[in-house]
Parts: C-alpha cells; structure tokens; sequence
C-alpha cells in the first residue's frame, strides 16, 4: 500500500520521537492513503512561508494484522471521545496503529465548538455525519516505523 506525509521536509527515516502529543490520534508519524490530504497538510506549511513537501512510503499491509490497530470507519462518538481524549492528553490505550477521519478545518472547528460547550455531543456527531471523512494512518511504534515503511520518494508541492 502507498501511503503520503505532508511535511515542511522530506522524511526518509520517520520517527515518533518528533512528533505532537496532544494531536488527534496521540503521537506518533501521521500518514494517510490520499495523496491529495498530504498536499493539504504541506498547504498548512506554505501558508506560514515554508516549503510544502509530500513523502511517499510503501507499507506492508500485513502490520494492520500484526499490531494492535483501532480503525474508526466514520466520525462517532466512539472517534470523538478518542480525538478528545488524545488532544487532551488522556490518552490511556494502547494501539500501534490508529485510523480514521482527519480533523480538517470544518471538523476541527466542529470539535473547538464541542470542547467548548457551545454545542452539544448531538449536535457534533450530527455535524460529522454531514463530513467525509479523509483518512490518517497514525503509527504509534518506532518499531513498526523502521520494520513496515519503506520510503520511495518524496517531491515539492
């Protein structure tokens, strides 16, 4: 399976030692299986006057089998409790491997309205309903990092 990083620098040998704690899925290195998602988190970069640079790896998909891996297919509540969770910093599991949706602007500004109290659980997971959901692959272990990802290339948007 490819895979993408949108970064301000290429990433030949990721790391989870560099990465946010307090981020949707915890620390670790985020990547996803849309390639356009990657050219959206370099667009964050640009925007602050740096480079937009989109790493390209190739995962053996046997690791989703190998390790503990949590997959949310939608936005719920299940998800939202997890993201609030991680960005809280209370995150208490122990997944190598997260996926699901992507808090993108419309959604995070969603989930700003939720943590805020401005609007009620209800009204956030009938808000997220409406979303499509991207897809991050947030690997968890240094480990699964230098044995499953190869890197192939990486180029400037």
């Amino acid at each position: 399976m490819i895979i993408f990083h949108g970064s301000d620098r290429e990433i030949v040998k990721p790391d989870i030692l560099h990465s946010r704690r307090e981020v949707d899925f915890g620390a670790g290195f985020y990547t996803t299986p849309i390639e356009e998602q990657a050219k959206n988190w370099c667009r964050k970069f640009i925007r602050k006057g740096k480079r937009g640079i989109v790493s390209v790896y190739h995962v053996d998909e046997t690791v989703f089998e190998k390790y503990h891996t949590k997959k949310f297919e939608t936005y719920s509540d299940e998800w939202l409790d997890f993201i609030s969770q991680c960005r809280s910093g209370q995150d208490l599991s122990d997944y190598d491997i997260v996926m699901g949706g992507v808090a993108n602007d419309r959604v995070f500004d969603t989930i700003e309205l939720y943590f805020e109290n401005l609007i009620s659980r209800a009204e956030a997971i009938g808000r997220l309903a409406m979303e499509k959901p991207n897809m991050q692959i947030c690997f968890r272990r240094q480990e699964i990092l230098d044995e499953y990802l190869r890197f192939e290339r990486s180029y400037h948007i």
